[in-house]
């Protein structure tokens, strides 16, 4: 998009129209591992979601950053909207069936 005016809006160019946004804080997740009982806050890009059909098969995944375990966590409904609002990459699971 250029410098133009943005469409149905007259006077009002892109770089005007950003111009007052500043940086987000990335956003974190506390999370803690069941092998090494370690706590620790993770980047929205340290883990995965997977939304499956059931409760059962709805998960997220991270890697322990102080024993390196893979470690796959159940996720509910408030769980997956806290996630997913956070920016974290989803995989959506479809049955076969």
């Amino acid at each position: 998009m250029s410098e133009s005016a943005v469409s149905g809006v007259r006077g009002l160019t892109v770089a005007s129209a950003f111009a007052g946004m500043r940086n987000a804080a990335p956003v974190v997740f506390r999370a803690g591992c069941p092998d090494c009982r370690g706590r620790f806050e993770l980047a929205a890009s340290a883990l995965r979601l997977a939304i499956g059909a059931s409760s059962r098969t709805t998960f997220y995944s991270f890697t322990c950053p102080e024993c390196g375990a893979a470690v796959r966590k159940p996720a509910g409904e408030r769980i997956v909207e806290l996630l997913t609002g956070g920016g974290v990459r989803t995989l959506r699971l479809h049955s076969t069936v």
